[in-house]
């Protein structure tokens, strides 16, 4: 059986996440989507509400999917999965730089899992999370990003935590 794994934050999960996944679905067996935390990053949403958005936005979709959390070495995780490859998806040339650097440290790690590296819909390459964010906390509209629902949870989470400019 051939398992992909589609590591991120999905904070929060956008068209463009969803893009990726729906075609790494078709290029393997079972796909395992995830969900970590990342030290470097300061989520909006919790580990927990993050699944439940990927979980919720990817039910559905045809093949086998499968949304774990994990808080690890990406190369230790998918090595449980039993995984032979780690899906990334790719926007831009700094995308690509940073996703090269990381593929060749993996590869270091164990060179049986390769990295296979997709590039999002044209009309979804400039989408990014940590935008998503920035908008909606500035009062944007993020709804040509996200899901209707993904875009109500960050239109709810921005009017808790307070917008910024107000």
């Amino acid at each position: 059986m051939r398992i992909g794994v589609y590591p991120g934050t999905f904070d929060p999960i956008t068209l463009g996440h969803m893009d990726i996944i729906r075609r790494a679905a078709h290029l393997v067996d079972r796909l395992v989507i995830g969900v970590t935390t990342n030290p470097s990053k300061s989520p909006m949403f919790t580990l927990d509400e993050r699944l439940e958005m990927v979980t919720r936005e990817t039910e559905g979709l045809p093949g086998n999917v499968r949304i774990v959390s994990f808080d690890s070495l990406l190369m230790d995780f998918a090595e449980r999965e039993g995984a032979s490859m780690i899906v990334r998806g790719l926007r831009a040339v700094a995308d690509f730089e940073y996703e090269f650097q990381m593929a060749g440290m993996n590869q270091q790690l164990n060179d049986a899992i390769e990295t296979v590296f997709l590039m999002a819909d044209v009309s979804l390459q400039p989408i990014a999370s940590r935008l998503v964010k920035e908008i909606a906390l500035y009062g944007g509209d993020v709804s040509k990003f996200v899901s209707p629902a993904v875009a109500a949870e960050v239109r709810e989470r921005v009017e808790r935590i307070g917008r910024k400019g107000s």
